[in-house]
């Protein structure tokens, strides 16, 4: 009964990754070699790859290309663009070739720079930043915003929704309200997810399980660290973290 119950268990794990997970895995890395060597370990079960400033300011679209050409998966370009709307349009018009699945612009920039950026990305899902997760209530207070994070992060996606945005980042905190707020259609993406047994300690603030995120409403969570650990660990290890990740998100 035990190898039948171990049979078991293996056939429902090799289901699970017929599949990739709703998972957004973050390439937080300065050497292209490194990135490269997380997305073999982990593409079987990682839908798309997120590339922020870090990679894209060191490697620029010549290192977007070739993490493209070592992955089938998408890509998220997160440069969270945040800039008068002719200078983020003129953003939007330098990466276009690269045709990214989502590209990410602060909706506090406004509707009318959120606009500029749909305009010349029409085939690009442009994702809107709410509140970053490493923010809280006082810290907005500080800042000048006049409510409080839940409340600012949907007003944010409704503004950017009605300009056009097709994508909303914000916590796994503000996933329901938000998802009550913009509707199905639009696709919800959050960081700030930390598996049960994480003991990453970073900036981010309000968290959630991945599970709990996508139960909520969330089409895609985005993770670094829990899976890549600051480069030291094998691929082997690495996948293991993924796949894990993966079965909790699909069971």
């Amino acid at each position: 009964m035990l190898i039948a119950a171990t049979t078991m268990k293996t056939m429902k794990t090799m289901k699970i990754m017929d599949k990739k997970a709703p998972i957004i895995l973050a390439l937080d890395t300065s050497d292209l070699d490194t990135a490269i060597s997380w997305i073999e370990a982990t593409q079987e079960c990682v839908s798309i790859y997120k590339l922020g400033l870090q990679f894209f300011l060191t490697f620029g679209a010549t290192g977007v290309e070739r993490i493209k050409s070592a992955t089938d998966s998408e890509i998220f370009l997160d440069l969270k663009l945040h800039d008068i709307p002719n200078t983020v349009a003129g953003a939007a018009r330098a990466v276009k070739e690269l045709s990214p699945r989502f590209l990410t612009v602060h909706a506090s920039g406004g509707a009318v720079m959120v606009r500029a950026a749909v305009k010349e990305l029409p085939d690009v899902a442009v994702t809107a930043i709410t509140v970053l997760t490493s923010l809280v209530d006082s810290d907005l207070q500080e800042i000048g915003f006049a409510s409080k994070t839940l409340d600012t992060a949907v007003a944010l996606a409704k503004l950017a929704v009605t300009a056009g945005a097709r994508a909303i980042v914000c916590s796994p905190l503000e996933i329901s309200a938000i998802r009550g707020a913009i509707g199905n259609t639009i696709e919800i993406i959050t960081p700030g997810v930390r598996p049960s047994d994480s003991k990453i300690n970073d900036d981010q603030v309000r968290t959630m399980t991945p599970e709990r995120a996508i139960s909520l409403g969330a089409n895609y969570v985005v993770i670094g660290r829990p899976i890549t650990d600051g480069w030291s660990i094998s691929a082997g290890e690495m996948r293991n973290r993924a796949q894990k990740i993966a079965e909790s998100i699909l069971n």
